[in-house]
């Protein structure tokens, strides 16, 4: 997998940090996974925190601290584990083990060519996670964002102003950015998307249709 377009570094860096709510800590764990540039980067954002926390001076800590701990973890093992969600169908075969232990909801149809498949988060975050599928060929209105959109290939390809991107490859859009993504025509094109806010489409047409496009 030849993986040409990546998450920016300061994104990278609240992943490694622990800082990303949870639909865009999918998306980009889900890349870090599959990428080795960005794995190393993480890594690298990951040791430096490593060595700031021995320069962190002490701090006391109560008698019984450890005792607490190792009481709590008890407690936690004793609670009963759900059984991981199972999902069954075409899409699951192909996507990436992480997604696994979510529960991913049935197809609904949002646009021609368009279907998606929400993915139910455990957190209470502001943006959310689904599958978006996209017909060969496929040509979207040219659109911005009201909030961030995080797009990670798993399967297909699309094309905009900011190139081609296949399997791996990381989108990320906002209000700042139009764009008119055409899907390729080898096969279907299933991403990964965490998304904030709404699409907003441009042109006379897009604003005429533009309240029947939900993602």
């Amino acid at each position: 997998m030849t993986i040409s377009h990546h998450p920016p570094e300061d994104l990278l860096a609240d992943y490694a940090a622990g800082r990303l709510e949870e639909a865009h800590h999918l998306v980009v764990g889900v890349h870090v996974a599959e990428c080795v540039r960005c794995a190393r980067f993480v890594h690298a954002i990951e040791q430096l925190a490593g060595l700031a926390l021995e320069d962190v001076p002490p701090v006391p800590m109560a008698s019984d601290a450890f005792a607490r701990v190792l009481s709590r973890i008890d407690d936690a093992s004793e609670r009963e584990v759900p059984p991981r969600p199972t999902n069954t169908g075409e899409v699951e075969r192909d996507v990436p083990a992480a997604l696994r232990n979510y529960r991913i909801g049935k197809p609904r149809r949002v646009a021609p060519g368009l279907s998606l498949r929400p993915i139910e988060l455990s957190g209470s975050g502001k943006a959310r996670a689904f599958l978006l599928r996209s017909a060969p060929g496929t040509r979207m209105l040219e659109h911005t964002h009201t909030g961030t959109e995080l797009t990670l290939v798993l399967e297909g390809s699309f094309s905009h102003e900011g190139g081609r991107f296949g399997p791996g490859d990381f989108d990320y859009g906002d209000d700042e950015i139009d764009h008119r993504p055409i899907v390729g025509d080898e096969g279907p094109c299933v991403c990964l998307v965490a998304m904030t806010g709404d699409l907003r489409m441009n042109g006379l047409l897009g604003r005429l249709i533009g309240p029947f496009v939900r993602l």
